[in-house]
């Protein structure tokens, strides 16, 4: 969520604030197809994200009530990463989108090959 930010222009607006970014919206996917998940196992699900984006996303959906952080008083320490109820209500907001990205995927990668070119 941006910082100070006190209004939003459109219901769009406050959702795009709380999931913006490359890494939420997967983030967000994970955590709902496995369940809660460690840190080491979240980070070899999205190939491509170093720990400190992925411990930084982490953080701000923490902060946004998206993501529950649950450390077990265990030595060494372990800590899981799971979706609250708030987050699994905007991970079944994104299911459409996740279903209109792999129905046109096939026409999103030919058109971005036609722009390289």
């Amino acid at each position: 969520m941006a910082k100070g930010k006190t209004t939003y222009g459109c219901g769009l607006d406050a959702a795009v604030d709380v999931v913006g970014g490359k890494w939420k919206p997967l983030i967000l996917w994970a955590l709902h197809a496995h369940g809660a998940t460690r840190l080491g196992e979240l980070r070899r699900q999205l190939t491509g994200v170093s720990e400190k984006v992925l411990i930084q996303q982490l953080r701000e959906l923490e902060a946004d009530g998206v993501v529950h952080r649950e450390i077990y008083p265990e030595v060494p320490p372990r800590v899981e990463y799971s979706l609250t109820e708030f987050g699994e209500a905007l991970n079944t907001a994104l299911l459409p989108l996740g279903e209109w990205g792999e129905r046109f995927m096939t026409e999103i990668l030919a058109r971005k090959a036609e722009q390289a070119a």
